[in-house]
């Protein structure tokens, strides 16, 4: 069964490798003479003066790499990047910010500031490229509340990642706390025009929850907030300065369709789901497998997910006896912190699959896109049908990792975690269940 574990891992490297930024950007964004051709629209670079980039997220130095190829060598730009990591090879022009992930750090505050400094100079004259992705929120922050200081802001985090609530109800209270959120990037450059390029961690018609959209028309709303404060006893975890600011009714609404920050602005999703899935199943289909695609486990706790894909895996092999299956499915599973060991939500699904698979000619693989997964060094985890025994050879119980929130831990006794560093990109997880007869 090590060959259905290598095979896992052989369609997940190949997605990685097909969902190259740079190339994708090349094939959506084309520029003909001083023409950007993008989604059926025509921008003439010639009428514009100043060109500007704000780059924010985990595939920001990536997405700036391919910005830069499509317009070379007749455009130069100059802008902000804030990603977890510092680029390979800096850009001319660029200033670049290592923010934090997932509670903003002293960096994240600074690029805020250097952003909003650098839109208040935008004109009719500037075209601004906005370059978004997975881990955004967090990246680059900045209060509304000028009274608020880097440790209020990390103590509104922490209280938001630990409260239960869903993250696209966390993002909503980020929204109207912030200078950079919910649309008021947009609001910032308000008469420039602006082009938003997506690479999209969130589920398909949600983008606006993406870096907690803050060039896209916000559909959230103040009284949404003051439901998600009293539902999850938010306001009692949040500092002083926020809850005065909060009592003195000076939170505004975010801006919405309609608004004028909106009215020269274009959004382009470079990857998203699909991009995701059609790679994963072409790889999984030249190794002989009959794929089928699955996106219905998004934000379900990570048992019951493991439990319905199985299922899903099971009645495909019934379908199709005698030959090789495979369940390819998206999305971010729920996987609450319960110890303190190393792990994530990937290593975690895997966790909760090595038992039900015991015995059986099926491997399961979960892992990040971006690279990461949870508190870990690894990307996420494999496993068969042989883990459990091996584990208990050795003294190791799945469930009590499981509980003890340490995954990784229990995967690497076996080399069996999945590691492939920051990748540049950020896509959903993907998870990959495999079977033979």
């Amino acid at each position: 069964m090590a060959d259905l574990k290598q095979l896992a891992r052989q369609i997940f490297q190949e997605t990685l490798a097909a969902i190259d930024i740079p190339a994708t950007m090349q094939r959506k964004l084309r520029r003909e003479g001083t023409r950007l051709l993008f989604n059926g629209t025509s921008i003439e670079l010639h009428n514009f003066e100043k060109l500007r980039v704000v780059a924010i997220g985990k595939a920001a130095h990536a997405m700036v790499n391919g910005l830069g190829q499509v317009l070379a060598p007749f455009v130069k730009f100059e802008g902000v990047v804030s990603a977890p990591t510092p680029p390979k090879k800096p850009v001319a022009g660029m200033k670049y910010f290592v923010g934090g992930h997932p509670i903003p750090n002293e960096e994240s505050w600074k690029a805020g500031e250097s952003i909003l400094a650098l839109l208040k100079k935008c004109d009719e004259k500037t075209l601004v490229f906005f370059l978004l992705s997975g881990g955004g929120s967090a990246l680059v922050e900045l209060p509304l509340d000028a009274a608020q200081t880097l440790g209020d802001v990390q103590q509104v985090y922490r209280a938001l990642v630990t409260c239960g609530a869903p993250i696209e109800e966390m993002n909503t209270v980020r929204k109207h706390i912030s200078a950079v959120k919910g649309g008021r990037l947009a609001a910032a450059a308000n008469g420039a025009t602006k082009i938003t390029l997506a690479v999209s961690d969130v589920p398909a018609g949600r983008e606006t929850a993406l870096a907690s959209g803050p060039t896209l028309p916000d559909p959230t709303t103040i009284a949404y907030v003051q439901r998600i404060l009293r539902e999850y006893s938010l306001r009692d975890k949040f500092p002083q300065t926020l809850r005065r600011w909060l009592d003195a009714g000076k939170m505004p609404e975010t801006p919405k369709a309609g608004d004028r920050a909106f009215g020269k602005s274009h959004f382009l999703l470079l990857l998203g789901m699909d991009d995701l899935f059609h790679p994963a199943h072409h790889a999984a289909e030249a190794k002989g497998f009959i794929a089928c695609c699955d996106n219905a486990t998004d934000d379900w706790p990570v048992e019951k997910a493991a439990k319905f894909l199985l299922e899903q895996l099971d009645e495909l092999r019934k379908t199709h006896a005698g030959q090789r299956v495979a369940i390819l499915a998206d999305g971010e599973v729920s996987s609450p912190v319960t110890g303190d060991g190393i792990g994530g939500r990937n290593s975690a699904f895997v966790l909760a699959c090595v038992e039900k698979i015991a015995g059986k000619k099926i491997a399961v693989l979960s892992a990040g896109t971006d690279g990461i997964d949870g508190n870990s060094p690894a990307a996420g985890a494999v496993a068969d049908g042989e883990t459990l025994e091996m584990a208990r050879a050795i003294g190791l119980d799945p469930a009590d990792a499981f509980r003890r929130s340490g995954a990784f831990t229990f995967f690497a006794h076996f080399e069996d975690v999945i590691v492939t560093g920051p990748t540049g990109n950020n896509l959903r997880d993907l998870r990959i269940l495999i079977a033979e007869s």
